[in-house]
């Protein structure tokens, strides 16, 4: 396992749920549709764009005449199935058309086939929604057809990366809370996530107001992005909007917790989380999935969830153990939990959670390491636990290896939490002397458990017994 821990894992729906998702997107079934509209009579411009006499048409096609947005809508879609190639054009002089080959994949190819698809049409809303307001832009105009952007106070790449950085945060507070992204974000929370350092204690008024100008931005932005399925979106209540534009900062005012929806709130769909998942991985971010691990072996099981979240780790572990037989699944958990490394206590630890998951007939696999140094102690634990009968008795090393192994887990999945500080405090009740039996523990980790010990032990004599066991394991092993 890397010093740099991946993201938490994102649970998503099997791949075919997931394309008939963006089958019924607004945004995709549209440009289908006009795909399928699309005939010899159809003209389009310099850009691929429909001519602005056939946009009535496409829009009754759409079933959107008597909406005011009808030619919008339809120019919109229109764009999204030339970029797709649900359309292709044929003769740009012309301006003719025909259908293109990504239209029959919509029937003959695969779930995986259509999220491709979705996905191009996923990059073509996030240009847009990346790009100012038209009229913005028409201002900005130069009489040679260039955009003078230094008018705009837009630089469009960091824009793009803004608006990037918005959805990892939305990505990472889905996933840290559970990765099914069920909860939706108060608009503020996520613009204050990109503006408000993390060191600020109390915002500027500057600050504030470039959250509220953010969460402006990202108002219009999600508007956008809702109809192509990434997100679940509820504007900022139209009434506000009046006192935002009038530079009175939302932030001035107290905000009622009961009424934070009417600032706006988005969460991230499955198929969003899909959608942004895959273009971390494009662009090299290890983002991994619950399942991923399911036809890997023990070695990779383990080390891939080390610093899962308990809960993902017990859904990856129990889809891998679904695929294997239970003694041979046992066996190779056991040998992939020896090392002496700084993530095998954790990786250990996360053999016994998948061994608490296998039936009794995995028993000869732990009776096979009940002499081994680094399993023994578990393995003891698991027989114990099932009720079987002649188990030896574990040696006092082994209690003591067993426990600072067990600590030194903890420490790296939970850092110093309250649980913990709540194990510490048990042991040393419970062993008078521990810590002078505890530092001559033969532990890569012996050290490091006793130096945490000190540090979480609320009694101040004991904190020192623990911290004087500490400087005599590490001065016994050399450092």
């Amino acid at each position: 396992m890397s010093d740099s821990s991946p993201l938490p894992p994102v649970r998503l729906p099997a791949e075919a749920e997931l394309a008939r998702d963006a089958l019924a997107t607004p945004l995709l079934s549209r440009a289908v549709k006009l795909a399928r509209w699309a005939g010899p009579e159809t003209r389009v411009g310099a850009g691929g764009e429909l001519v602005e006499e056939q946009l009535p048409g496409a829009a009754a096609e759409l079933g959107l005449t008597g909406d005011e947005d009808g030619a919008a809508y339809a120019s919109e879609a229109w764009r999204v199935a030339v970029d797709t190639g649900l359309v292709e054009v044929v003769d740009e002089e012309e301006g003719t058309v025909t259908v293109g080959e990504e239209l029959g994949t919509l029937t003959s190819g695969g779930p995986s086939d259509v999220l491709t698809l979705w996905l191009g049409a996923l990059d073509t809303v996030l240009a847009d929604a990346s790009v100012p307001d038209l009229d913005d832009l028409v201002d900005a105009m130069e009489e040679g057809g260039e955009v003078d952007f230094s008018q705009l106070d837009w630089d469009p790449e960091a824009e793009s990366e803004f608006l990037e950085g918005v959805l990892g945060n939305l990505y990472l507070l889905t996933v840290s809370d559970g990765g099914a992204g069920e909860e939706s974000v108060p608009l503020p929370a996520l613009a204050a996530s990109m503006i408000v350092p993390d060191d600020m204690g109390e915002p500027t008024d500057d600050v504030l107001e470039q959250v509220s100008d953010a969460m402006m931005r990202l108002d219009d932005q999600f508007r956008l992005l809702d109809p192509i399925g990434l997100v679940e979106f509820q504007p900022v209540d139209e009434a506000l909007m009046a006192d935002i534009d009038s530079d009175e900062a939302m932030t001035e005012q107290p905000v009622d917790e009961a009424d934070v929806s009417r600032y706006g709130m988005v969460r991230l769909t499955p198929l969003g989380l899909y959608g942004i998942r895959a273009r971390m991985l494009d662009a090299g971010i290890d983002a991994p999935a619950v399942g991923d691990l399911a036809d890997k072996g023990a070695d990779a099981l383990l080390d891939g969830t080390a610093a899962f979240p308990q809960a993902a780790a017990q859904v990856e572990i129990e889809q891998w153990l679904a695929r294997r037989e239970s003694l041979a699944a046992a066996r190779d958990l056991l040998g992939a939990a020896r090392g002496a490394d700084e993530w095998a206590p954790l990786r250990r630890l996360r053999c016994q959670q998948a061994l608490s998951l296998v039936g009794v007939e995995a028993e000869p696999a732990l009776r096979e390491v009940l002499d081994d140094a680094e399993l023994g102690g578990l393995a003891r634990v698991w027989l114990a636990e099932h009720g079987f009968a002649d188990v030896p008795a574990p040696s006092q090393d082994l209690v003591f290896w067993l426990t600072v192994d067990t600590i030194a887990a903890q420490l790296s999945l939970e850092g110093n939490s309250d649980e913990l500080q709540a194990l510490v405090e048990g042991l040393a009740a419970q062993h008078s002397g521990f810590f002078a039996a505890a530092w001559r523990v033969e532990h890569p980790a012996t050290a490091d458990v006793l130096e945490a010990m000190g540090r979480l032990h609320p009694d101040k004599k004991v904190a020192k017994e623990a911290r004087k066991a500490a400087f005599k394991a590490r001065s016994a092993a050399g450092g």
